[in-house]
């Protein structure tokens, strides 16, 4: 099996070339698959290219043609793989690490004004320097999830002005029928049922008002807009950040809000997202805490991560719930949710905050012994891959990676 991808020396020299409509080695075809090999690979749907250890495509099949994952050589008549590919490549020479991504690659100027082609890529070492990469068509899937983020989008987006018109309609309504010295008890019982009615109203479009705004965010992350590029931010000024919009709500519930750990740590990404993802899970803590508790938010580094770790004294969660709460408006406890005026969006717009940026959010957990929620990020810069796609103008796909993490 290995002489498939053994180049021969060719009195000719030998220049890469591509047989139209066959899986082709480069340099020597009759080197090459043949019989049912060849047939084989011809056959499939998938798209398969195999560079040799100077990035040259030795073997390419039709489906790989199709996609547009070939380019014209630097010389007249050769071929290259595209940049995304090459680049794929080099990653799993130097780490010896199968690597997978999914993302939308812009069609010719013959496709042009469709939709981007969307594909799943992996790539592995088969020895000598030689690397496969597969190729799968997602386009359909992509194109449906895009469907389905800008329907959300938009939903969301026209229910947030009637939301907040129904917001004043209530607080007109309770300064209408607010007593005049303070004592409800002097109001005519219908004014007392209307205020009751109007308090009961403003909490629920608050509720919702935050369910909007939480629908929109998750949007968002999920890839209806670009995100920011990736920028040092420090964790120090995350930690004061989030402390600062979470004291209140400590105050309130008599919680004590406690930081320990390291500092001046330094993690990648966009500083507004990483606040936002700690302060869910500080929010979280608080909500689920009883009074005269601590909530303590600790900073530590690791290896090549940075872990920021949200610990309460709260209820806890049952072991046969800890793999569900990550999930969109699962609620491990219905009715304190109801009474903290949860969504059950929370903990999903941290998973993808924390997906988005290369990194996790675990969790552990006694039921009755309080909750420890970890955010796991890597504290160097992104990869050569990432800087890639974004110098060729290459979006990433909206569909979760597909390779295991650690």
């Amino acid at each position: 099996m290995g002489t498939w991808w053994r180049r021969r020396a060719s009195t000719g020299g030998g220049a890469s070339r591509l047989e139209s409509g066959r899986a082709t080695i480069a340099d020597d075809p009759q080197a090459g698959l043949s019989g049912v090999g060849r047939k084989t690979i011809d056959s499939l749907r998938a798209g398969v290219v195999v560079l040799g250890p100077d990035d040259a495509p030795v073997l390419v099949n039709p489906a790989a043609r199709a996609m547009g994952l070939l380019r014209t050589g630097a010389a007249p008549g050769s071929i290259a793989a595209h940049p995304l590919i090459r680049t794929l490549a080099g990653q799993v020479r130097r780490t010896g690490v199968r690597r997978e991504i999914e993302l939308d690659l812009p069609r010719g100027r013959d496709s042009a004004g469709v939709n981007p082609l969307g594909v799943h890529l992996r790539a592995m070492g088969i020895g000598g320097g030689y690397i496969a990469v597969e190729a799968a068509d997602v386009t359909e899937s992509h194109r449906l999830a895009r469907v389905r983020r800008d329907f959300v989008a938009n939903v969301s987006h026209e229910l947030k002005t009637p939301i907040g018109a129904l917001q004043l309609l209530a607080e007109a309504l309770l300064d209408a029928t607010e007593p005049p010295g303070g004592a409800p008890t002097d109001l005519p019982e219908d004014l007392v049922a209307a205020r009751r009615f109007a308090e009961r109203i403003q909490h629920e479009s608050t509720r919702l008002g935050r369910l909007v705004q939480e629908l929109l965010e998750l949007t968002r992350l999920q890839g209806a807009e670009e995100q920011p590029p990736p920028e040092p931010v420090a964790v120090d000024w995350v930690v004061a950040e989030v402390i600062d919009r979470t004291r209140t709500a400590a105050t309130a519930r008599r919680v004590q809000l406690a930081v320990e750990g390291d500092k001046g740590l330094t993690v990648y990404g966009s500083d507004s997202q990483l606040a936002t993802a700690v302060a869910n899970l500080v929010e979280n803590a608080i909500n689920y805490s009883g009074e005269d508790t601590t909530v303590r938010i600790t900073t530590r580094p690791t290896d090549d991560h940075v872990e920021i770790s949200v610990a309460d004294q709260g209820i806890g969660i049952a072991p046969n719930e800890v793999d569900r709460i990550f999930e969109r408006f699962y609620r491990a406890d219905q009715a304190r949710s109801r009474s903290t005026g949860g969504t059950g969006l929370g903990l999903a717009i941290v998973k993808h905050i924390a997906s988005n940026h290369g990194g996790r959010v675990d969790v552990s957990s006694t039921l009755g012994g309080g909750s420890t929620f970890t955010l796991r990020l890597p504290a160097s810069p992104p990869d050569d891959l990432e800087a890639t796609l974004a110098s060729a103008g290459i979006e990433a796909g909206p569909a979760e990676p597909r390779q295991d993490r650690p």
